[in-house]
């Protein structure tokens, strides 16, 4: 027996989410969280403020939604790298795949956990909080692959694995502002290689 379906049927969006959320992570990652103003981030998402809002939230949850999408996919690299069988690949890999991402031809040199931090006032006090927990929670992952490399006799013993992650990470930052002030990936590359050449062996 057919029914009918009672009250009005909803109205698709007349947008695509994901489109959309691609173009906003692109614009925070340009601007910071404070230069990415409601009016340049509706533009690039080519909808009204009413819709983002309806979409996703306020300007804050809007940012947290790019930066899990951010962590997805072009800061995806971390996770990869932590795979690799020893630990000077590891920094290998999370040093090379920072000078890929923070160089790319595709998208806005730098990378989004740095460039959005550029926050100083009051509004931005909660985004710079969840971007330090977000760098610090990269530095601990690294941390945790170095200190199983010690336990499987890959670091030495006396490894300080704890000074190693935050050595390694400390990098790939430096790397993100050099890129996003406009030095090339040769360059980076060539000094990633370097800073990588006295890694401690067991």
């Amino acid at each position: 027996m057919e029914t009918r379906q009672s009250g009005p049927i909803g109205r698709p969006r007349a947008f695509d989410a994901d489109e959309a959320l691609e173009r906003a992570m692109l614009v925070f990652w340009e601007h910071g969280y404070e230069g990415a103003s409601l009016s340049r981030l509706t533009e690039a998402m080519g909808i009204s403020t009413t819709s983002m809002y309806a979409a996703f939230g306020n300007k804050e949850e809007l940012f947290r939604k790019a930066l899990e999408r951010y962590t997805e996919g072009p800061g995806g690299y971390l996770t990869r790298a932590l795979e690799e069988p020893t630990a000077l690949g590891v920094a290998t890999s999370i040093l090379a795949g920072t000078v890929r991402t923070t160089t790319r031809s595709a998208g806005p040199p730098g990378c989004l956990g740095v460039q959005g931090a550029l926050a100083a006032s009051d509004s931005g006090r909660e985004v710079r909080e969840l971007l330090v927990a977000w760098r610090e929670d990269g530095c601990c992952r690294v941390r945790d692959r170095f200190q199983r490399a010690v336990e499987e006799g890959d670091l030495p013993p006396e490894t300080d694995v704890t000074v190693l992650a935050r050595y390694v990470t400390t990098l790939a930052f430096g790397i993100a502002v050099q890129a996003a002030s406009g030095v090339g990936r040769d360059e980076l590359q060539a000094m990633a290689d370097a800073a990588l050449r006295t890694w401690p062996l067991p």
